[in-house]
């Protein structure tokens, strides 16, 4: 009354739990690194410091595309303006401008093509403070109403993009 054991029966049963187990593995691999996965949104900078408006007319409303720009600090901390720098673009292009200190007194000695002049109270001391404004002069022509006109603000010396902000005149 021995029981023969038959060799040829498969292990079936055990191979079963082995793929199941590992298929519960990947799935919860997967599972995991779906909430592990970096943000892949492009990063987008803060706008803190924004185009207010650009201005089409001279002082007596003629539209000459005067092209002046008033900038307002809107965010929360104060910035040093010497150690700030600009860009601006028309229609995704760069300007050929150079805005290599957003200090006033600073700025008149540098090499500035394409601006005339800046001033307000964000760049005559060493501060640019929440709430105060910068008007930058372009030379004549620079923009016309509806070019899209974006404004990038970095920190010198690392060329860390602070703000940027974009704005149709």
């Amino acid at each position: 009354m021995h029981r023969r054991i038959n060799t040829d029966e498969g292990s079936s049963h055990t191979i079963a739990v082995i793929l199941m187990v590992t298929i519960t593995i990947l799935l919860a691999l997967l599972a995991y690194l779906m909430f592990q996965m970096p943000n892949m949104e492009i990063y987008k900078p803060p706008s803190f410091l924004e185009i207010k408006k650009v201005y089409s007319t001279n002082e007596a409303g003629i539209i000459n595309y005067d092209s002046r720009v008033l900038l307002y600090h809107h965010g929360t901390e104060r910035l040093e303006n010497d150690r700030l720098k600009a860009s601006f673009f028309r229609n995704n292009q760069k300007l050929d401008c150079r805005i290599s200190t957003m200090n006033g007194h600073n700025f008149i000695p540098t090499v500035h093509i394409g601006i005339q002049t800046m001033g307000g109270s964000g760049c005559t001391g060493t501060w640019w403070e929440p709430g105060e404004q910068i008007m930058i002069d372009f030379t004549d022509g620079t923009f016309h109403p509806g070019d899209n006109i974006r404004f990038e603000v970095y920190q010198k010396p690392s060329g860390a993009l602070i703000s940027s902000y974009t704005h149709i005149a």
